[in-house]
């Protein structure tokens, strides 16, 4: 799966809606926020962001929580 368009350049996206961050890098992550994006509208809405430097560290800085998955 490839990444966002808009967002190519950037490993973590988030939705400003949940606060989430994703791993675009990570295929379930990113089909799930590719989903959403579509399904939620979140492009008309501008509920994505990307973060610079790109860490998941400047996302916890900006408030944003990591998608953990449960295991199994």
């Amino acid at each position: 799966m490839s990444r966002l368009k808009r967002f190519e350049d950037f490993r973590f996206v988030g939705a400003r809606d949940t606060m989430l961050v994703y791993d675009t890098d990570d295929e379930a992550q990113a089909e799930e926020l590719a989903i959403r994006a579509e399904a939620e509208d979140l492009w008309g809405k501008n509920l994505l962001q990307s973060f610079a430097p790109d860490v998941l560290e400047e996302a916890a800085n900006r408030g944003f929580r990591a998608v953990r998955r449960a295991a199994g």
